[in-house]
């Protein structure tokens, strides 16, 4: 009787879910050649789930600005035989030229280098021509960025409901549930190279076209496409993930 009542409630109950882990990039093989637009898709949603900057894609595939895409279309995910992987983005690195005997000025000149300070190491991409960032929402963090893993944003805690704000002026370029992993998400283009990304909605408040304002309100916080209450953000710079701490202002 025991090992019956033993089974009967093990058959009996509920299995509990398995947490969502969080995506950076989608489960629609990016690592494929080409893509097929489905209703919903942007340049830039497409671009995203890639892991590829937008201006890649378009062209690729010779897709002029507004950049507008249709269902059906075939796009191609990586650069045509022959051409460069970003050949707008990146100059390309010249020979370098063959050294030439040193004269007496240039062990001169080397002598003063010597002495002089090592140049500062670059800083980070900087968002100047917008202004500067702002918390997409008031909460503690609860994941960070990992530059080699699989979180491309930071997880953010909160409530159901509580507003979701822009955290930095742009343009909506995408806002849907059609990257899975990301729930109810929005996208904002705040100029050539910065996009941010606003994921698990549980309302969204804007549309594609929009010009949004700093600290405007865009969405309301839920648990779209994950298993808690929480915002995920992210920020990309010329379509790679950067750790949106090096942007937020500190708390």
């Amino acid at each position: 009787m025991l090992v019956l009542a033993v089974l009967a409630g093990a058959c009996g109950g509920t299995a509990p879910k398995a947490p969502i882990k969080e995506q950076g990039l989608t489960g629609r093989a990016p690592e494929a050649p080409t893509r097929q637009v489905r209703t919903g898709d942007t340049l830039y949603s497409i671009a995203w789930e890639s892991g590829r900057d937008y201006r890649e894609l378009a062209e690729w595939n010779r897709i002029a600005p507004p950049y507008v895409i249709r269902p059906g279309q075939v796009l191609r995910l990586y650069p045509p035989s022959g051409s460069t992987s970003r050949p707008t983005l990146r100059s390309e690195q010249k020979p370098a030229p063959k050294p030439e005997a040193p004269t007496a000025r240039d062990k001169t000149t080397r002598k003063k280098s010597a002495t002089q300070k090592p140049e500062a190491a670059p800083a980070k991409p900087v968002a100047a021509k917008f202004g500067p960032w702002s918390w997409p929402v008031d909460g503690s963090v609860v994941e960070r960025f990992t530059p080699n893993g699989s979180n491309k944003g930071i997880g953010i805690a909160g409530k159901k409901g509580q507003a979701v704000h822009a955290a930095a002026p742009g343009t909506v370029v995408y806002q849907g549930s059609g990257l899975r992993g990301y729930g109810e998400l929005i996208i904002i283009k705040h100029d050539a190279d910065f996009l941010s990304a606003y994921a698990h909605n549980e309302k969204i408040l804007v549309k594609e076209g929009n010009v949004i304002r700093r600290g405007q309100k865009i969405a309301e916080m839920g648990g779209s496409g994950t298993d808690r209450v929480k915002l995920h953000f992210e920020i990309r710079h010329r379509g790679t993930p950067v750790d949106p701490l090096a942007y937020l202002p500190k708390k």
